[in-house]
């Protein structure tokens, strides 16, 4: 019979362990991304180079990556969307699809921080472009941003 109620007491006691678990809040802190401004522009009074901080951060990414063609890395042969060449197609639906297909694999493949919700691509025929919008969300903000990228072609 002792037994039996040390276990009933010690049931008890875990019950209560794991109902101060249940209430206890999770606090999480939101991670700061930084990323150097590619522009190379400098702060006025430090004189050093810009930085790019959170959700800006995150932009200048996805743009860069876009913006990056294959071999252009070291030691990453295959980063990049490899965009240049399709400026260079016919301007068509085939051509427009692609784009937009090699948008969507380098960020899907690259960039874990946003979700990819859209992206547009409109052909500019007259000025030998195409206008590229990509709309995502932050995943740890929660927050949607776009990026919009005129592509031409300069030969």
């Amino acid at each position: 019979m002792h037994i039996n109620s040390t276990m009933e007491h010690n049931n008890g006691s875990n019950q209560n362990l794991s109902d101060k678990r249940n209430d206890a809040s999770i606090v999480s802190r939101k991670k700061g991304y930084r990323d150097l401004d590619l522009s190379l522009k400098r702060h006025p009074l430090t004189g050093k180079i810009n930085t790019l901080k959170d959700d800006a951060a995150v932009k200048n990414a996805v743009k860069n990556l876009v913006l990056t063609n294959f071999f252009e890395r070291p030691f990453q042969p295959s980063l990049g969307a490899n965009l240049r060449g399709l400026l260079f197609e016919p301007a068509d639906g085939v051509t427009r699809l692609a784009l937009k297909d090699n948008i969507e694999e380098v960020i899907i493949r690259n960039e874990p921080r946003v979700k990819l919700l859209n992206i547009s691509v409109i052909d500019l025929s007259d000025k030998n472009a195409y206008r590229v919008t990509m709309k995502y969300r932050i995943r740890e903000s929660n927050k949607e941003e776009d990026v919009e990228i005129v592509l031409r072609r300069l030969r």
